[in-house]
């Protein structure tokens, strides 16, 4: 499932428009059968950042929408987690276990390099540290690379720890405690993050249900975990206490909020609510605490922001356990305004590029 969304103006423009972008760039090659988009939301804070993702898509359409909303969600990353970068996204369009070759990824990265630093890229879903390499020998402008290149190495295990981080905050929320032990987990999806994410849970002594749409990869997890594998669509129907979303957008839907049996939604999937601005108050009417998605995943992003920066492994765990606190900011904020967790976020993240964006303007 991709990040769809109805949109009021479908036309190009009309879509770059609504979600207010700076720059949108299609990329093609025949030879080697590249067709990506690059999405530039805001650069008021720094050079956008943000990863490349490859999928199969339905359509240009859905690949278009989910870039735009994708970038869009990475401004607002990073403003709230306190970086100086923008928000960028971009995806590969195509089956990423058939047609990603070497060829392809470096002409992508060639495309990248005639932006001229204005976006950076890193991987995301289906793409690794080694498709970085491949981009890496015709730009410089990537991150995530290995670290025995001087990269900051893979970024699951970081994004995973600042969604647990951000799980705990809001389980403090929920249940007045942020401990996991005994608390009933449904993950939503065992790739890189979402095993990492499983790791901390197992310690914890977390009770965990778990789907994946590769049913042997669920199986797996579930037999390394001790765990129960449930099928794709049955994931929305357990009874559990904390769902988490860790695979693709849009989960939080029309056909499936009113079916979750649990007491808080945080999890590290981008784009969680199909419309958020009518599946976050939702939420908050079914009394379900959410933790925003764009705030507690941030952790991949502060981990690749340190070789844009400078940092070190430390540095980088010690900003993504903040992610409980900015939670827990968030959390109070979205309450005390009468307003729903998702909408507080994004103004704390408005307000901080409104007040840089009286410094300087765009990268």
């Amino acid at each position: 499932m991709v990040e769809t969304k109805e949109l009021t103006d479908t036309s190009v423009f009309g879509q770059i428009a609504e979600h207010q972008h700076e720059q949108v760039v299609f990329c093609h090659d025949h030879e080697t059968g590249l067709r990506a988009i690059i999405g530039i939301h805001n650069t008021v804070l720094g050079p956008a950042l943000g990863g490349t993702r490859m999928w199969h898509y339905a359509s240009d359409a859905e690949a278009l929408n989910d870039v735009l909303r994708l970038s869009r969600g990475m401004t607002y990353k990073a403003a709230i987690s306190g970086l100086n970068l923008g928000g960028g996204k971009a995806v590969i369009i195509g089956d990423a276990k058939t047609m990603k070759t070497e060829a392809l990824l470096r002409k992508f990265g060639r495309f990248v390099r005639n932006l001229n630093g204005k976006y950076i890229t890193a991987e995301d879903v289906n793409m690794t540290t080694k498709d970085m390499e491949y981009i890496r020998q015709e730009t410089k402008h990537v991150s995530g690379l290995p670290e025995s290149m001087g990269g900051s190495g893979d970024p699951s295990p970081v994004t995973a720890y600042g969604t647990y981080m951000g799980m705990k905050a809001a389980a403090h929320k929920a249940f007045g405690s942020d401990s996991l032990a005994g608390k009933r987990v449904a993950v939503q999806g065992v790739g890189h993050v979402g095993t990492y994410l499983l790791e901390y849970l197992q310690k914890e002594g977390a009770k965990l249900v778990l789907t994946d749409y590769y049913e042997d990869r669920a199986l797996e997890a579930a037999a390394r975990f001790g765990a129960t594998a449930v099928g794709l669509d049955e994931i929305y129907d357990q009874e559990v206490d904390i769902y988490s979303p860790c695979a693709l957008g849009a989960t939080l839907n029309d056909n499936t909020l009113s079916r979750l049996k649990c007491q808080v939604v945080a999890g590290c999937a981008n784009n969680q609510l199909a419309d958020e601005n009518i599946h976050g108050p939702a939420l908050v009417e079914r009394g379900i605490i959410y933790a925003p998605d764009f705030l507690i995943n941030a952790g991949g992003l502060i981990n690749v922001a340190s070789e844009v920066h400078g940092g070190n492994r430390q540095s980088v765990m010690t900003q993504t356990e903040r992610i409980y606190d900015f939670t827990t900011q968030v959390l109070a904020r979205a309450e005390q305004e009468g307003s729903h967790p998702q909408a507080a976020a994004i103004r704390q993240a408005e307000e901080r590029i409104a007040a840089i964006g009286k410094v300087k303007s765009t990268f």
